[in-house]
């Protein structure tokens, strides 16, 4: 299992845009095959902080929803990220 996790960072009063002009592309990785979970959230306490939450079944599921990243519009919001994928030998139910 892959897990990507991390944030990142836009201005603040356009947050809600872009989590906005996020909704297709959540739409898309819930369909598509090998993704586990997938979410773009606003943080609670940096106004202009979006979390990012990813599970995939594997590498080459991700690889192929992922393709060459975010469309350039979108990228050109984003002002710094950390985001870092994980791989997952196991898991228990909490």
């Amino acid at each position: 299992m892959i897990i990507v996790s991390g944030w990142l960072q836009v201005a603040p009063s356009r947050r809600a845009e872009f989590l906005s002009g996020c909704r297709e592309v959540v739409e898309q990785a819930r369909a598509a095959d090998g993704c586990l979970d997938f979410a773009l959230s606003a943080d609670l306490l940096e106004p202009g902080r979006i979390n990012v939450y990813e599970r995939w079944a594997s590498d080459a599921q991700l690889t192929a929803f992922r393709g060459a990243g975010p469309d350039p519009d979108h990228a050109a919001k984003i002002l710094a990220s950390e985001v870092s994928r994980y791989r997952v030998s196991a898991a228990e139910a909490a």
